[in-house]
């Protein structure tokens, strides 16, 4: 239950920076609400066929929920789509209302919005869907890291922003995209993969229920104390970025006075799990 309010609190920030910032100030977010923003105003202006951001959100997203079903996983891609379907229904209720005339306020604080939404989802174990699905699939297909897809994607929304509306309006949303990532970053990792050491004293216990749930291996390591001298063990794991809320909620569970480490790993030499 605590997830799905977080799920759909993050839908609801999402869809206010979408409505109250960019949108009026056409400054495009990243991934697929940018695509649709951008999309939306295509039609909009050049064909008697008017179709909202949230719809077209939700229509670019049913193909990637039936790939990511398939291919990435089956509980991340259910929240993932209830998100992108909240996302909608925010996005149909809350009015399309300029806060501010200064686009520059709207570029930084739409972003700021928006990425606390995305933040706080991917930090529960989702995400805003779209990009982030096709970017795990691609990236074990072609093992190559999620963040070169996600960048090629949002490159291709600010040249269209350039040529549709101006070279001025795709530097504001250059602005949006860095302040997005920035907050993102500080919120939950957008790194592919992390390390987690984890010193505990119930070593056996901690690394079953991982296994029950994370199909990862383990590396246990013997440890002690420098000041208790207590004999403890460290067990050292490698994640993606999606299985970090799983692991937190493991520890937690298992055992809630164990000192966890969390590292961006930079590469992988061996075998990695990549389905």
């Amino acid at each position: 239950m605590k997830k799905l309010l977080v799920v759909l609190a993050g839908a609801m920030l999402t869809a206010a920076g979408l409505n109250l910032f960019l949108i009026p100030a056409n400054v495009y977010s990243s991934g697929f609400a940018g695509i649709a923003q951008l999309l939306s105003s295509i039609l909009t202006q050049y064909t008697p066929i008017t179709i909202s951001t949230g719809i077209l959100l939700f229509l670019l997203n049913v193909p990637v929920t039936i790939l990511g079903w398939m291919k990435v996983g089956k509980s991340f891609t259910l929240y993932s789509f209830i998100s992108v379907a909240a996302t909608t229904f925010f996005l149909e209720i809350i009015p399309v209302y300029p806060l501010s005339e200064d686009i520059l306020l709207n570029a930084v604080f739409g972003g700021v919005i928006l990425a606390v939404g995305v933040g706080f989802t991917l930090r529960w174990g989702a995400s805003t869907g779209g990009v982030d699905i096709i970017a795990m699939y691609l990236s074990r297909m072609k093992d190559k890291p999620v963040g070169t897809y996600i960048f090629a994607l949002n490159a291709v929304i600010i040249i269209m922003a350039g040529l549709l509306y101006g070279w001025e309006k795709a530097l504001y949303t250059l602005v949006t995209l860095y302040v997005t990532t920035r907050i993102i970053d500080t919120i939950h990792t957008r790194h592919e993969k992390v390390t987690a050491m984890i010193i505990t004293n119930k070593g056996e216990e901690l690394t079953k229920a991982i296994h029950e749930r994370l199909v990862r291996g383990i590396t246990s390591i013997p440890a002690r104390g420098s000041y208790s001298k207590e004999q403890k063990e460290m067990l050292v794991i490698v994640i993606t970025r999606y299985e970090l809320f799983d692991l937190e909620r493991i520890i937690r569970t298992v055992d809630p006075k164990a000192f966890t480490n969390i590292v961006e790993t930079a590469g992988i030499f061996g075998f990695f799990r990549k389905d």
